[in-house]
């Protein structure tokens, strides 16, 4: 009994540390990512990482990017880029950075508040056929942000598409 309690106080320990740490690298590195980008939000992550998003919005490109603080700012960690297409359309060009760590659904978020504040009611984008070897990966992200997925399975292709009611 008297060994689980110090396992526990260990961990307990540990945990708080950790907590630090992130807490002090997220105060640093948010000063480094305000110098060049909107900080528009703190999130923690499906391991309870701590992530700082921001975003660049310049002529019609729209970016929104990720940047854990276990490990020092040296440019994103994960980031969706998308094109503003017209007045109701952002398109979503690319997904970039480590799968299964939560990045993804954080950024996802991110975009669609980013696309509701600028009144635009859709979100749309491609699934190529590069993206194949993990399309069954993809149809759940998407699926669990709510967009349509249309498959074109003999030309390994598809559409995705969220709109904003």
């Amino acid at each position: 009994m008297l060994l689980l309690g110090l396992e526990k106080e260990t961990e307990n320990k540990l945990d708080r540390d950790d907590l630090e740490f992130q807490l002090l690298r997220l105060q640093n590195d948010m000063k480094q990512i305000a110098k060049d980008y909107d900080v528009i939000g703190v999130d923690q992550t499906k391991d309870d990482n701590l992530v700082i998003v921001y975003k660049t919005e310049e002529m019609d490109q729209c970016k929104i990017m990720l940047n854990d603080c276990e490990s020092r700012y040296d440019g994103w960690d994960f980031a969706i880029d998308a094109v503003y297409e017209d007045d109701n359309t952002l398109h979503i060009g690319d997904i970039k950075g480590p799968a299964n760590k939560g990045y993804g659904s954080i950024c996802m978020e991110y975009l669609k508040e980013t696309a509701s504040d600028n009144n635009i009611p859709l979100i749309k984008g491609d699934i190529a056929k590069r993206d194949w070897d993990h399309v069954d990966r993809l149809i759940h992200f998407y699926e669990k942000h709510d967009f349509e997925v249309e498959l074109d399975v003999e030309n390994k292709c598809g559409k995705i598409e969220w709109k904003d009611f």
